[in-house]
């Protein structure tokens, strides 16, 4: 429809024509306003912004952190290297069972620390298994032996003995500095704390310079008591103090801290008998647990030491620290065979928890 401009000019000069361009302005200034309001409040997105970023839902959670190494992985992993060294895999890599594969088996086992006599006794035992069930391929040979090894180290329980009724578990903890013997003693307190005991540390190394505060610092570390004398404190009383303060305390669990000695000094290994007998008088039947620490990387030397503190002591099991750090955790196989002493913990790491029970048969498995 074509609108004439002089007749609307016309139109608009009457008084009709200018109330109802009145009433048209006054509409469109109404509907301006409601636009510009509706766009203030409506986000704005630009080009470059992703959908995500205005979304008014809570916010997304972090993403997961991935699981650390399973216990059984790491302990598989602190025997990495006394595997490799074996090389199991490329000594049962043969076409037939024969002297050579013996033999080579033989080098392997003595070169980890599993020592001559034992290494000796698992090749006859392992000679007679293949003429029983007749066999002649390799790989049902490192089967036998797998089993062969089972057999033997299930023999010695790595658990501990049962906490007494009544007072406190008391676990006398020996052997030569630089062993470990602090530090594994800093470890069982977490080990226990996790397990839901009560633990106090009595600090009876008070010969060896910073001793004491060495094992401080574990007792903070693992959040057990701790109990102490001055250094050059006579250790028997300051033991005796911790098993009357853990009485008094209602504790679970005592860990002794002893000097570190030379198997080889005998006026300090009968100290360490004093010690021993002390305790039994501030509680019945205590220690209940005498562990030896030794140094994994130490192999057939660790057994000497084993035989003497056995003797002073009456060591009930074996501690095996730096296991990950030593091609020679064939010495695991040693103690258990040759002095007849579980091993009730190794060593394979720094960190706290890196203290674990003996598993016989995770250990036969990354050897073999």
């Amino acid at each position: 429809m074509n609108l004439d401009p002089s007749a609307l000019t016309a139109f608009l000069s009457t008084t009709e024509g200018q109330v109802v361009a009145g009433v048209i302005l006054v509409v469109l200034v109404a509907v301006t306003g409601w636009v510009m309001r509706t766009r203030a409040s409506t986000p704005r997105l630009e080009d470059d912004d992703a959908p995500s970023q205005i979304a008014t839902s809570s916010p997304a959670k972090p993403a997961p952190r991935p699981a650390g190494p399973s216990a059984l992985e790491r302990f598989r992993a602190g025997f990495s290297r006394t595997s490799a060294a074996l090389g199991v895999g490329a000594i049962f890599n043969r076409s037939a069972v024969d002297d050579a594969l013996f033999e080579a088996l033989e080098e392997a086992l003595i070169s980890a620390d599993v020592g001559v006599r034992t290494t000796m006794s698992l090749l006859d035992a392992l000679r007679q298994r293949a003429r029983d069930h007749r066999i002649t391929e390799p790989d049902a040979l490192r089967e036998a032996l797998r089993a062969l090894l089972k057999d033997r180290l299930r023999q010695q329980d790595p658990a501990l003995k049962p906490a007494p009724a009544e007072g406190p578990h008391v676990i006398l903890v020996v052997g030569v500095n630089g062993s470990g013997k602090t530090t594994t003693i800093g470890k069982l307190a977490a080990l226990f704390k996790a397990q839901g005991s009560s633990v106090l540390l009595g600090a009876g190394d008070t010969f060896r310079a910073g001793a004491i505060e060495q094992l401080r610092v574990w007792s903070e570390r693992a959040g057990a008591d701790f109990v102490a004398h001055q250094e050059g404190a006579d250790p028997a009383a300051v033991l005796f103090d911790a098993l009357e303060a853990a009485k008094a305390r209602s504790a679970d669990v005592v860990l002794c801290d002893t000097a570190g000695r030379l198997q080889s000094k005998r006026p300090l290994m009968e100290e360490l008998g004093k010690v021993t007998r002390v305790i039994g008088r501030a509680v019945e039947g205590a220690p209940h647990e005498v562990l030896l620490v030794l140094d994994g990387t130490m192999g057939q030397n660790a057994l000497s030491q084993a035989r003497i503190f056995g003797e002073v002591t009456g060591v009930t099991g074996v501690v095996l620290t730096k296991l990950d750090g030593t091609a020679k955790g064939g010495v695991v196989v040693a103690v258990m065979e040759e002095l007849g002493l579980p091993v009730k913990f190794v060593g394979i790491g720094e960190q706290l928890d890196d203290l674990r029970p003996f598993d016989p048969d995770a250990f036969v498995d990354t050897l073999i």
